[in-house]
Parts: structure tokens; sequence; C-alpha cells
């Protein structure tokens, strides 16, 4: 029989090895996005965006495989508008971030899963769309009138997107085990990209865009979802969303080391505030467990 002091400290290793997994997928994706903001002078943001869900698709078509058929079909068609979603999110968070800081845009779109955590919390929850709301304020500084309204209407409407995503994911998560329905949305949202930008960027193509593709691909999502996979096995659903909600301060310093965007002190409060608004939905908010039918 395991001392408790054993099982303490496993579970410390444990624990600290998922926040470690957590950190690593967010700093994956933020990389990924900010080299994506770059390769997006060549091709365009819905160009790159094309390329990184379309590797994506392939890469999970042929390392899972999936049988639609095995799929309840209540539950393939939610696949199905998951995979669109997707691409929704990933497009309009690209144009938005070609076009405003990729802090800002980060911090507009985790206003999605911020309405989620708020909308299905109790009691507390109800005053964090206060700080958020100026935090919001403070990101966009109407003030100014020098907004790119293009870039914050983007921002906005991936982050409804990734509401519906989180909502569309923990119903195809209730239903599928592993990562089979990732299986089949992802090609799905290589499709739909096919077809809203893959003619358009067809003709730019060339070897070393098809290569950055690819590394793209696996840096932003086959990668991180995997860590967030492993972290999720290791951190309660509350710490994990938790962690979550620091992403647009990850942005935000990415977005200075890599693409030399420094903010101003508003748009820094302001991101602050969206985080702060994150946290504490995430930590009253948090989902209850599904009972098994």
């Amino acid at each position: 029989m395991r001392s408790p002091g054993l099982v303490v400290s496993s579970f410390l290793s444990s624990t600290r090895a998922g926040v470690a997994l957590a950190v690593g997928a967010m700093l994956c994706v933020q990389l990924g996005l900010a080299v994506s903001v770059d390769l997006a002078n060549t091709v365009g943001p819905a160009g790159v965006a094309w390329l990184r869900l379309a590797w994506a698709g392939v890469l999970v078509l042929v390392l899972v495989r999936p049988r639609p058929s095995s799929f309840r079909r209540p539950v393939l068609l939610t696949c199905v508008l998951l995979g669109a979603v997707t691409a929704g999110m990933t497009i309009l968070f690209m144009i938005a971030a070609s076009r405003i800081p990729l802090g800002t845009a980060s911090a507009l779109e985790f206003l999605g899963p911020l309405t989620v955590a708020i909308v299905r919390g109790r009691g507390l929850t109800r005053i964090w769309p206060v700080p958020a709301a100026a935090g919001v304020v403070l990101l966009t500084e109407p003030w100014h009138g020098g907004t790119d309204l293009t870039g914050v209407g983007c921002a906005l409407a991936a982050a409804v997107c990734w509401g519906c995503y989180i909502v569309l994911t923990q119903r195809v998560g209730d239903e599928v085990a592993g990562i089979r329905g990732l299986a089949v949305s992802m090609p799905v949202a290589g499709l739909v990209a096919t077809a809203v930008d893959g003619p358009a960027v067809l003709g730019q193509l060339s070897w070393p865009l098809v290569l950055a593709g690819l590394g793209l691909a696996i840096l932003v999502p086959v990668v991180p979802f995997s860590m967030e996979m492993l972290a999720l096995r290791r951190l309660s659903t509350s710490a994990f969303g938790t962690l979550m909600s620091l992403e647009p301060a990850t942005a935000l310093v990415i977005g200075v080391l890599v693409l030399h965007q420094l903010p101003h002190p508003a748009a820094v409060a302001g991101i602050v505030l969206v985080v702060v608004a994150g946290i504490g939905a995430e930590r009253t908010g948090a989902r209850e467990p599904v009972k098994a039918g």
C-alpha cells in the first residue's frame, strides 16, 4: 500500500505536468498564430487558415482513420456542424489578427468561452460581464475613432464561433470516446475552408508554402490539442479552464516578442480585465459532471 506522502507527491507531480502541458499548448497556439500572421502577407489570412485546416484534416484522417458508420446520426451531424464552426472560427480569427494586434484579437475572441461560462454558471458568475465589458472598451478605445472595425468585427464573430465550438465539442465528447469526433470535424473544417478560400490560393502555392502549411497544421492544432487532452487527464475542468483564461495574456506576450506589437497601457488594462473576468467565470461556473445514461 502506498504511503500518504507518496500519494501526495504523485498528485503534485501529475498536477505540475498538467499545468506544463496546458501552458505548452497555449504557447504552441499563440506561436502558430504569430507565424500565421506573418505568412498571411503572402497568401492572405484566409489562405493561411485554409492551409492549416486542410493539412490538419489530412493528418487526422491518416492518423485516426474514422469510420462515420460507427457514429449515431445525430452525433455525426453534430461533428459536421463542429467542423463548419471550427473553419469559421479559424478563418475569422486569422482575418482579425491580420488587422488588429494579436493580444487584442485574442482577448476579444475569448469573450466567446467567457459568455458560455457565464451563461452556464450560477450566482457570482453574473458579475463577470462587467469587467469583461470594461476590458472590451479599453481594448477597442472607441473614443479615438481609429479602431479597425473590420478586425474587431471578425474577432467578435470568431468569439461567437468559439462559444459554439465549446458547446458542440462537449456534446460530441459526451457521446464519442477519444478523438474520434475530431477525426470527423477536422476534415470537415478543411473542406469548408477549401470551399471558401482554396480556389483563390491554389494559384499562389509553392512547395515552401505547402511545407509551411504542414508545419503550421502540426503546431496548430495537432500538437496543442494532444497536449490539452493529456492535460485534462491530470487537471480538473475548473483548473484547466482557469489556465486557458490566461490565453489573451499569452497572446499579448507573443505579440510583443514575435510580432513586435507594443500595446498601449489601455489595451494592457483591457486584456487584464478580460483575463480576470475569464478566471472568475471559470472558477464559479464549472460544468456539472455528465451522468452516465
